[in-house]
């Protein structure tokens, strides 16, 4: 009986310390794993990257500080596929927005900033992004190869995109110059 009483004592002994592992690794705070940027003296303020890749007029890969490949997808807006992808169709203008966004940034760093959620549903990050003093969401969106898209709660910019948009549907910039009311399948 003495047996079985040390042996149960263990397996809880040692379930306690697996269960104490699994709860530290979930410790972690929202702003130590945003944007996976994860490092231990992570601070909310400006984070820099390379693009060294852009997939589509509104999504691209960055080599962040720390070395690693990250997926940016940029927050507030969307851009027309240039292929099939997901549950999206490729659409005529999405080749053009993405050549906009390749001669905005492929090759060179940008700085990033985030708001209230940090990953998409595809695990991307979502992030604002700028060259030097350019709002590269914003421009995407008032130079037409961009529709404002917000989800909340990343509506930091709204206004400022909805302004943008607005501009852009005025003097029939990009995919306004094709449609009065550009829609994405």
């Amino acid at each position: 009986m003495k047996k079985w009483v040390n042996v149960v004592i263990k397996l809880g002994v040692i379930a306690l310390f697996f269960l104490l592992v699994f709860l530290m690794s979930c410790s972690r705070s929202r702003e130590e794993v945003r944007a996976g940027f994860l490092s231990n003296n992570i601070s909310l303020g400006k984070h820099y990257g390379r693009v060294y890749k852009v997939i589509d007029g509104d999504t691209f890969w960055i080599k962040n500080e720390q070395g690693r490949n990250v997926k940016i997808r940029l927050i507030g807006i969307d851009a027309p596929e240039d292929k099939n992808a997901f549950k999206k169709k490729k659409h005529p203008f999405g080749k053009v927005s993405k050549r906009y966004l390749d001669s905005l940034i492929l090759d060179k760093e940008i700085r990033l900033e985030y708001d209230v959620d940090s990953l998409d549903r595809y695990g991307r990050t979502l992030a604002y992004a700028y060259l030097s003093n350019t709002f590269i969401n914003a421009d995407m969106i008032q130079n037409g190869y961009a529709l404002l898209m917000t989800i909340p709660p990343n509506v930091r910019y709204e206004s400022q995109f909805i302004v943008s948009q607005k501009y852009a549907r005025k003097n029939r910039l990009g995919l306004w110059g094709l449609s009065d009311d550009p829609v994405f399948d």
